[in-house]
């Protein structure tokens, strides 16, 4: 009769190798069986997976579930490919093997690292220790390579956004550069042709709806193109709005000049978006087609 009820935890981020087998979410599921195969007195209850979690943060929902579990007496035993599947944050994952773990008395396995809470002579505490630090440095160092690459690749006039603004799509040929989109270009050029005649943005804005024009995100709904969900400020109704209006005619892309990196984090540890000054937005003219010429955004 097994002793511990355990669940294996695995866990795989985007920022892992993902052609690499060995951190595979099959790979780690099959160490794991492997390892209980040899060890009878565990009984594997249940698999909670996290596939594109980040390390650093503990807010994911398969390992919430397993939490759960623990608070709930269910399971008292957690089994993870190594360490650094658990969490890369050293503070927190600390925590969890020296505190909460323990409170609830739940054995601890990382397989890889030879680390198991229910033998003394495994894992002790330096090495433990070391092998956190490791992992908040390797999870600090991809941030910072992944931040320079996208430093970079906005000053060569590259696109790197996962939405367009309305009026433009993405090249078929080049995912990094923005061209018109066919019906919704002329619809940004006829709202800043409005503007110039002397249209306030609400009259704009009730005249597109009479004629029955999709606003930016209805049109983005309907065509099936990734949208942001707090992209230009549409009515719930999906109708146009003379916020929308505004925001559209004080936006420089239509310029032809690309305007990146908005926003970003303070540290790496902290994946809420923060505005940034407008002096260090990377601006680059010409880097693509013009809707609007830059005398009539004027």
């Amino acid at each position: 009769m097994p002793t511990y009820k355990a669940t294996a935890y695995i866990r795989l981020s985007y920022t892992d190798d993902r052609s690499s087998e060995s951190d595979s979410v099959a790979n780690q599921r099959k160490l794991i069986e492997n390892f209980v195969e040899r060890n009878p007195d565990i009984e594997v209850v249940s698999y909670k997976v996290d596939d594109g979690y980040s390390g650093i943060i503990f807010d994911r929902p398969a390992f919430k579930e397993m939490m759960q579990d623990v608070t709930n007496g269910e399971i008292n035993c957690v089994i993870v490919k190594d360490l650094s599947r658990l969490g890369r944050e050293y503070i927190e994952t600390g925590r969890y093997l020296r505190r909460v773990f323990p409170a609830y008395g739940v054995r601890f396995i990382a397989i890889t690292d030879n680390i198991d809470t229910a033998q003394e002579s495994s894992g002790d505490d330096l090495t433990v220790s070391v092998k956190n630090i490791m992992n908040e440095a390797y999870c600090r160092d991809i941030s910072v390579k992944t931040r320079t690459s996208l430093d970079v690749k906005r000053r060569n006039r590259d696109f790197v956004g996962a939405f367009t603004v309305y009026g433009y799509i993405k090249s078929e040929d080049n995912k990094n550069l923005l061209v018109p989109d066919p019906y919704a270009s002329r619809v940004v050029q006829n709202i800043f042709q409005m503007r110039l005649e002397g249209s306030s943005a609400l009259r704009i804005a009730n005249e597109l709806n009479r004629l029955g024009i999709l606003s930016p995100l209805a049109y983005k709904k309907n065509h099936g193109l990734p949208y942001a969900k707090k992209g230009y400020a549409d009515r719930e109704d999906c109708k146009w709005s003379a916020t929308t209006i505004i925001r559209m005619l004080q936006d420089e892309t239509y310029t032809g000049t690309l305007v990146q990196g908005k926003q970003g984090t303070s540290n790496y540890k902290i994946k809420q978006m923060e505005q940034k000054p407008e002096s260090e937005w990377i601006r680059i003219p010409d880097a693509h087609e013009p809707l609007i010429t830059k005398q009539d955004f004027d």
